[in-house]
């Protein structure tokens, strides 16, 4: 079976997400960097790695499942982030539209995962 056209964008842009978020949570306060940055990593990471699991899975509808229940975790923790003052409104605003657009395109690939055809 060949891997969904929509799966690697989504893993491809996670990749990328990933690439800017974690030098800007390297500049977390010591006492936020090993909590809310290294969950906010791992979060992300996990996504990675089950986007990239999903691609290559027959029957992906329940890693897609936690895929976005990663990135909604993730969504929070980073707005989180930004009301304790850990990333400027301007950082906060582009990881925040990166996150979104994630999450948009894990939801579209679960709707053709759905609904085949």
């Amino acid at each position: 079976m060949m891997p969904n056209p929509t799966g690697p964008q989504a893993v491809q842009d996670c990749h990328r997400c990933l690439l800017w978020m974690i030098p800007t949570i390297d500049k977390f306060p010591r006492q936020r960097r090993f909590t809310l940055g290294e969950k906010l990593e791992s979060r992300l990471l996990l996504l990675l790695e089950l986007l990239t699991e999903a691609t290559y899975q027959k029957s992906n509808k329940t890693l897609l499942k936690k895929a976005n229940n990663q990135v909604a975790v993730s969504r929070h923790l980073w707005r989180l982030a930004f009301e304790l003052g850990v990333v400027s409104g301007k950082r906060y605003e582009h990881g925040s539209m990166l996150l979104v657009n994630l999450g948009r395109q894990i939801g579209g690939w679960s709707k053709q995962v759905e609904t085949p055809g």
